[in-house]
């Protein structure tokens, strides 16, 4: 899979997304991007960050977590894009985000892409995007006004 496939998978609007990034800094923000069927809309659902380093982690609370995919499913959406800010460093994709996003070595989420977005003294400064293609994570930058 190329860059080229995987940008149709965002939404075009990312406005509610850095708003929310840039609102929880100097902790990392995070959440996911929600879509209704293939084609269909898009939601944006901030989650709040319960890591215990949230300066440079992020974690879902899990009961949170759960209630969003009960929710999704009953809506008929499928969680797209998990979102997540770097605060004060680069948006590549770190070796912990690759820890929680394939803990064995597989996806934890098959077929859900990662939206990582650096944010520097409170705003956005880049944005990159990383999908599981033929075992390891790939990425690129997301190249949009922000």
């Amino acid at each position: 899979m190329w860059l080229r496939d995987v940008l149709p998978l965002l939404p075009e609007d990312l406005s509610d997304v850095v708003r929310h990034l840039e609102s929880t800094y100097p902790r990392e923000g995070c959440g996911v991007l929600l879509r209704a069927g293939e084609g269909g809309s898009w939601r944006v659902l901030p989650l709040r960050n319960v890591h215990a380093a949230p300066r440079i982690a992020y974690a879902f609370e899990p009961r949170e977590w759960l209630g969003v995919l009960l929710e999704a499913e009953a809506r008929g959406e499928h969680v797209a894009c998990v979102f997540h800010s770097h605060v004060d460093t680069s948006a590549d994709f770190s070796d912990e985000d690759r820890r929680q996003a394939a803990p064995d070595g597989d996806p934890l989420l098959p077929g859900v892409c990662y939206l990582v977005v650096a944010v520097h003294a409170g705003h956005i400064s880049d944005m990159k995007i990383f999908w599981w293609d033929c075992g390891e994570f790939r990425g690129g930058p997301v190249l949009r006004a922000f």
